[in-house]
């Protein structure tokens, strides 16, 4: 080995001793990784505008709230959907109206800022359902723009083509309670009271409550709307109490002994805001649980009050045990086996929703929060057994016996078109994302590259095996997904190169021969796309313009996605892109800081795409590790 490539694998080696460092640092003293899953600002706004409706807001710092709104203020007077992204309307109403139920007047700086870019955008008038709902409640925006919700819904039968469960895990649990909220259309009085008259681009005398038009066939909804909110006026709604008891009945057999709802906060909220319309007392146990589960998501600071989505202690810790493993630690050392015991503790042996479409498989499975009974999914649980797969426990039995019991969840999970979804099965009912209620595009969870490859990885890496026909039919549903340049779609993950990496890590691992052509052209799109700083990235616009797959600034995240790729792929056919690989691994080392973490600003996770997006502040950490590790694998392999 030349010099030159000496002093290269020592300073891998010392990125990936400082990686390490960090990573055991901020180790649980429990046994798991957790770091902060970061959005934009609506959820932090609509948590102030639930405390002012249940008159809680004076126990709470919600005056930081306040600074923290205004440090995330840019300076074309707007808020962000994702870093970078120019300002979003919807979100930048949610801020706005949030400053003005903290006491911030209107003729304040920022708030004059803010309206100019609202107003610019179209005003109220042009935000989101969900946005022109949470004004509703306050009398800012009028019940009649809004979708009805019949509570009826409940009560049909789950071999209906239409109910409850032919949503998605995440709509169905924030739908529910919002069936009772649509039916009572309560405006709540706050303290301070507002209005919001001067978003209204058009006057508000002039506003036209009523539900936007398409042109095209989904205008049908509109009719039927109409009709819905026709035998409200009349007090003629079939079902009506029936349904929202049963509304009633399936949020509180919903919510876990600690508070939570679904894991997220917008089911948590709209669980509370149902309570609320049906006139729980504020200290009911079950308020008050809701309450403190929602005071768990916050992020405070000495000036700053935020609030998290979600929560990935089971994800984090999965992904981290194994970066640890594939940079050297070994499988029994400490840290990696208090974790792996950790992450046994947390498999969910309860039925959960996922039993109503699935009538033969049997719990075993994971979510991707502390606690989440009902709803855990296939990409947390392949990612805990591929961790748990690394390490050494000290009963081999009861983890494999674990194991066993996800794999065989896992297998029962898999959809008609052969590739695996997160939370359901065949959850794929497109025509739901076209009702006006579902105007984020996200009433549906149908399968997906990234969550199939995790699983078919899964199978490859642990040496474990789901029937034979099925195993084809997801690899014949992955190939189907490639697209023309080579790449596969993201889901979770933005976007191309999240996809990409994904399914490259899985064919390389099965019949990676037959698979050689595919790898091939997946390997030289992420070659295709790699910066001239050496690294990789992609912007978020990725998925609302197909033009920009691949394209965006360098992150250390996306750049190891690009790396554990190409690597996979080297080592199936034999091409290593080397001179690329370096210039990528390079990126990571310069871009190391000095106490072994890397930073990025960007948004690579992906809620809905389009429309939500996520910040995971320990993908800037763990996934480079894992790129680098792998590096050093292959070098030391000569």
């Amino acid at each position: 080995m030349q010099t030159q490539d000496r002093v290269k694998v020592n300073q891998v080696a010392t990125a990936i001793a400082a990686s390490q460092k960090y990573l055991l640092s901020i180790q649980n003293p429990a046994g798991y990784w957790w770091a902060e899953l970061q959005s934009n600002v609506t959820i932090t706004a609509e948590v102030v505008l639930l405390h002012k409706i249940w008159g809680t807001d004076h126990g709470r710092p919600l005056h930081k709230v306040a600074a923290y709104l205004r440090q995330e203020q840019r300076q074309h007077g707007g808020w962000e959907l994702y870093y970078g992204d120019g300002g979003e309307l919807s979100t930048s109403v949610e801020a706005y109206m949030a400053l003005r139920l903290l006491g911030v007047p209107a003729t304040d700086p920022a708030m004059i800022r803010a309206r100019a870019f609202i107003l610019q955008r179209g005003g109220i008038s042009k935000t989101r359902i969900f946005t022109k709902l949470h004004l509703a409640l306050i009398g800012c925006y009028n019940w009649r723009g809004i979708p009805s919700l019949p509570p009826w819904i409940m009560l049909l039968p789950k071999a209906f083509p239409v109910n409850i469960y032919e949503m998605s895990s995440w709509a169905r649990s924030s739908t529910v309670p919002l069936l009772i909220v649509c039916d009572r259309k309560p405006i709540f009085i706050t303290d301070p009271t507002i209005n919001l008259d001067e978003l209204y681009a058009e006057g508000v005398d002039q506003v036209r409550w009523e539900l936007p038009q398409a042109g095209d066939w989904t205008d049908l909804f509109l009719t039927l709307d109409q009709g819905f909110k026709f035998a409200e006026s009349l007090n003629l709604v079939p079902f009506r109490q029936e349904g929202i008891k049963a509304a009633e009945k399936w949020i509180l057999e919903r919510q876990e002994a600690t508070g939570d709802w679904g894991g997220i906060i917008p089911a948590m909220l709209n669980s509370m805001l149902a309570l609320r319309c049906l006139n729980y007392d504020r200290n009911d146990p079950i308020v008050e649980r809701g309450l403190q589960a929602i005071d768990n998501f916050v992020i405070e600071t000495e000036d700053s009050y935020r609030v998290q989505p979600c929560v990935s202690p089971v994800w984090d810790t999965a992904w981290a045990m194994r970066a640890l493993v594939e940079s050297g630690f070994a499988p029994d050392h400490p840290a990696v086996v208090q974790a792996g015991e950790w992450l046994l503790q947390k498999q969910i042996l309860d039925y959960g929703d996922w039993a109503v479409k699935n009538r033969q498989g049997k719990p075993g499975a994971w979510a991707f929060e502390f606690d989440n009974r009902f709803y855990p999914d296939v990409d947390d649980s392949a990612v805990v057994v591929m961790a748990l797969h690394l390490a050494k426990l000290p009963n081999e039995e009861i983890k494999q016996a674990a194991i066993a019991r996800a794999l065989n969840w896992i297998a029962s999970m898999q959809c008609k078109p052969g590739g695996w979804a997160a939370f359901d099965l065949d959850n794929d009912q497109d025509w739901l994302n076209s009702i006006p209620y579902g105007d984020l595009k996200a009433m549906i969870d149908p399968n997906t590259a990234d969550v199939t490859a995790r699983v078919v990885e899964m199978l490859g890496a642990c040496d474990l095996s789901i029937d034979s026909d099925n195993l084809e039919r997801s690899l014949t549903y992955l190939h189907s997904e490639q697209e023309t340049e080579g790449c596969w779609f993201g889901r979770w993950g933005v976007n191309y190169i999240y996809g990409t990496s994904g399914v490259l890590s899985a064919l390389a691992l099965i019949a990676p021969q037959r698979h050689k052509l595919s790898i091939e052209r997946g390997a030289a799109w992420l070659v295709g796309c790699q910066n001239r700083d050496g690294g990789w990235g992609e912007t978020c616009r990725s998925y609302n313009d197909p033009s920009l797959k691949g394209k965006g600034n360098s992150t250390a995240s996306q750049t190891a996605w690009a790396l554990i790729g190409l690597l996979a792929a080297g080592e199936a056919t034999g091409k290593l892109a080397l001179e690329v690989i370096e210039r990528g691994i390079s990126y990571l080392v310069a871009t190391q800081q000095p106490d072994g973490t890397w930073f990025e600003a960007d948004f690579t996770g992906t809620g809905f795409p389009c429309h939500f997006y996520l910040k995971y502040h320990l993908y800037q950490q763990y996934f480079p590790l894992i790129a680098l590790g792998r590096y050093q694998a292959l070098i030391q392999k000569g």
